[in-house]
């Protein structure tokens, strides 16, 4: 299964394609979200974001 991720700023889309997985930063810790993963609300915070990419490889957005 795949995830469709879209990563937006204020001024445009900076990443649209199907990924793995996501981890991103929350203000309790990180979190991964992979396909069919079970709904959740929690607040993003700053810090790095990684996308495992569809042949396995990692991408790395750091501010």
């Amino acid at each position: 299964m795949k995830l469709n991720l879209y990563v937006l700023t204020p001024k445009r889309i900076i990443w649209d394609c199907k990924v793995k997985e996501i981890i991103l930063s929350t203000n309790s810790g990180q979190i991964g979200v992979l396909p069919n993963h079970a709904p959740i609300n929690t607040a993003v915070d700053m810090g790095p974001l990684r996308i495992r990419l569809l042949n396995d490889q990692y991408h790395h957005f750091r501010k």
